[in-house]
C-alpha cells in the first residue's frame, strides 16, 4: 500500500493549497457537483479515475453530492466537498452504489462513503474512517460491502489483486467480483502493482489483513502487513471480539475535546504491523496447558499490545490494550475468573514482587500470571535503575 503521512510533504501541499484557495467547510448548498475521480496522480498515471457506468451521468453525481453534503461523521463534521470526489458510481447487482473519498477536516482526515441509490435520489449507507494516518486516495485497495459479499474497489496501479484463496480475483471498471471474506475472521489479499513514478520497481506483494465483513464502521476493516506477520498472527483469532469494546483493538476510546468519544473510531484500533510474541505455554490449571501470545500492532497514537491466551480447547481469549510500558499488564478474562498477566523483558537486574497473598498461577523471568486480587493490589518490577509499579485487579 502506497501511502503519504499526514505530516508529509504531500499532506502539507494538499493543506496549503486548500489553504490558499479559501476552501473549507461549506455551510451552504454545494454550487457545482463532487468531483468524479480524485486528484492524486503518480507521475503520468491519474490514480482514482471516474469509474463506473454513472460517473458521466449529470443527475447521479448531483444526488450523490447531495447526500454527501448532508452526511455528519460521529463528531458532527461535514465533508469537505471542494477536495472529496466520487470514485466509482455505477450498477451493481444491488443496484445504484457510489463510492467517496471524503475530506473530512478536524478529528478524522479521509472518509470512504458508500451509497445505495433510492429512486433519483442517494444516501450513505457505510462510513469508515480510514486508519493509516494518511489520505484514502493514497491507498490502492478499498473494501465495501454488497449483499453478495465483500468487494474491492482498486486503484489504477493495481495489476493483480488476489483473494484470501491465494487466486486472482476478476476485476471490472476498477471494481472486484463478490469475495467470499467471513464476517469475523481475518484473511490476506495482496495487489501486484505496477511500475510508476513513486515505484519504479513496482511491487509484486502489497499485502493487507480484511478484518472481515463483521467489523462494523466507523472501523476501517483492512490493515497494511508489509512483513505477512499479521495474517499468522490474527489466525483463528475472532477478529468481532477483537473489535469490541473489551477486545484489544477496541478497548480505548478516542478522545475528542477531552471526552471520550464512543462513536468514533478507536485510539487503539490498527493500521499496520500487527504482529504477536509467544510467550510461553502456561498450565492455568485446567487439565491442558495453553499458548499464551502478546500481541502487538500499530496505530496512529503509536504501538498498543494486549495478550491472548488460546487453550488448547475451547476459544482463544484477549485482554484490552495497554501501552508500551518496562512492565505491561493486562486484565484477562478467562471462564470462571479473571487473572492479571504481568509482561516484562527479563534480565539478570529485573525482579518482580508480587502483592502479599497473590496467588501465582505461572511466575517466571518475564511472565507472571496471577489470579486477579479482589482489591488493588501494586505489582513492582525492579530494574538496575529504576522501580515501576501497576496496579490491578478490584474496581
Amino acid at each position: 500500500m502506497v501511502s503519504v503521512r499526514r505530516g508529509g510533504v504531500l499532506g502539507a501541499a494538499l493543506a496549503l493549497a486548500l489553504f490558499v484557495s479559501g476552501c473549507g467547510p461549506s455551510t451552504t448548498e454545494p454550487a457545482a457537483p463532487l468531483r468524479v475521480g480524485a486528484d492524486s496522480r503518480d507521475g503520468s498515471l491519474e490514480v482514482w479515475p471516474a469509474r463506473g457506468a454513472l460517473a458521466a451521468d449529470p443527475q447521479a453525481t448531483a444526488a450523490v453530492t447531495r447526500a454527501v453534503a448532508d452526511w455528519r461523521s460521529p463528531v458532527d463534521d461535514r465533508v469537505h466537498l471542494s477536495s472529496s470526489g466520487i470514485l466509482w458510481l455505477g450498477q451493481l447487482d444491488s443496484g445504484p452504489v457510489a463510492l467517496v473519498a471524503a475530506d473530512v477536516p478536524g478529528d478524522s482526515a479521509s472518509w470512504l462513503l458508500q451509497l445505495s441509490g433510492r429512486g433519483a435520489e442517494f444516501e450513505v449507507t457505510s462510513a469508515v474512517d480510514y486508519s493509516d494516518p494518511g489520505y484514502l486516495i493514497y491507498s490502492d485497495v478499498l473494501p465495501f460491502n454488497v449483499p453478495q459479499g465483500r468487494r474491492y474497489l482498486t486503484s489504477a496501479r493495481v495489476e493483480r489483486l488476489l483473494g484470501p484463496d491465494g487466486k486472482p480475483l476478476t476485476v471490472t471498471d476498477g471494481v472486484t467480483e463478490p469475495v467470499n471474506v467471513p464476517r469475523c475472521g481475518a484473511v490476506p489479499i495482496t495487489a501486484r502493482l505496477r511500475t510508476t513514478e513513486s515505484l519504479p520497481q513496482g511491487k509484486a506483494n502489497d499485502r493487507l489483513i480484511d478484518l472481515g465483513t463483521g467489523v462494523a464502521g466507523p472501523r476501517y476493516p483492512l490493515v497494511v502487513d508489509d512483513s505477512g506477520s499479521g495474517a499468522s498472527a490474527l489466525d483463528g483469532l475472532d477478529t468481532c471480539v477483537l473489535a469490541a469494546a473489551t477486545g484489544p483493538f477496541g478497548s480505548v476510546p478516542r478522545r475528542i475535546h477531552d471526552r471520550e468519544h464512543l462513536g468514533s473510531v478507536p485510539t487503539s484500533w490498527p493500521a499496520d504491523r500487527v504482529a504477536a510474541r509467544p510467550l510461553g505455554q502456561v498450565d492455568l490449571g485446567t487439565e491442558k496447558a495453553g499458548r499464551l501470545e502478546q500481541l502487538s500492532w500499530h496505530t496512529d497514537a503509536g504501538v498498543w499490545n494486549a495478550v491472548v491466551l488460546r487453550p488448547a480447547e475451547g476459544t482463544a481469549v484477549a485482554s484490552e490494550a495497554d501501552r508500551v510500558n518496562p512492565l505491561q499488564a493486562y486484565e484477562l478474562p478467562t471462564p470462571g475468573r479473571n487473572l492479571v498477566v504481568l509482561v516484562w523483558r527479563a534480565n539478570s537486574e529485573t525482579n518482580l514482587t508480587l502483592p502479599p497473598g497473590a496467588k501465582a498461577l505461572v511466575n517466571r523471568p518475564g511472565l507472571a500470571v496471577v489470579e486477579e486480587p479482589a482489591v488493588r493490589q501494586t505489582f513492582t518490577l525492579t530494574t538496575a535503575d529504576k522501580s515501576y509499579q501497576r496496579q490491578m485487579g478490584g474496581q
